[in-house]
């Protein structure tokens, strides 16, 4: 094969593959194949939350008599959940709270996301599940929550995110304890069906 040959199928791979990838795009499938690649990288562990050094500070402060002041949660949140109902995050003080912002047109949201189903299928009676979708359309939000077969509370924001909750990248989750605490902040994607995670999340309450 000459070099003229070669060029031609070079450019021929070149014209399918932008073929491919605008196609892609225009149907929004862009974000469920990025977001299933994703998903590959959970599937290896490397991503699991790290919160054993978390759990380990906690049980020393319940040792120690001065312990450090913790961070209070900001429960001045307004939500609207999938039925249009109006609820306040002040309603699920005195629970543990897992708060995730995603989005439909997020790539690690939807790769976690079915780690964060299996979570709530097992901890939904024990932990209060906040998704919080970040969707200009909530109506996209809740069609993908339905099409993906899953049985997530989602939430669409009624009132500005207080500071506290203001992140500069999505998927981020917040958890809260049974006190009212912060407990913890994770930024970006990560493995939530983990049996550790589990376990910190019961040490919580």
């Amino acid at each position: 094969m000459d070099n003229k040959q070669k060029k031609k199928r070079t450019w021929i791979q070149y014209g399918i593959f932008a073929v491919v990838a605008i196609t892609l795009y225009a149907t929004g499938l862009h974000t469920e194949v990025i977001g299933f690649a994703q998903r590959g990288l959970l599937a290896t562990g490397l991503m699991t939350p790290n919160v054993k050094e978390i759990a380990q500070e906690r049980n020393d402060e319940h040792q120690i008599t001065n312990a450090p002041t913790k961070t209070k949660a900001d429960f001045n949140l307004e939500l609207i959940d999938a039925q249009g109902r109006t609820k306040s995050l002040k309603d699920l003080k005195g629970q543990v709270i897992f708060m995730n912002l995603w989005a439909t047109w997020c790539p690690p949201c939807i790769a976690e996301m079915p780690t964060i189903d299996k979570l709530h299928e097992e901890m939904g009676d024990d932990v209060a599940f906040v998704m919080l979708s970040l969707d200009q359309d909530f109506e996209k939000a809740k069609v993908f929550n339905k099409s993906k077969g899953y049985d997530l509370p989602i939430y669409a924001p009624a009132s500005n995110l207080p500071a506290m909750y203001q992140s500069s990248a999505i998927p981020t989750t917040y958890v809260i304890d049974a006190d009212g605490n912060l407990a913890w902040t994770h930024k970006g994607m990560a493995d939530y069906s983990d049996p550790d995670f589990k376990k910190f999340l019961n040490s919580l309450k």
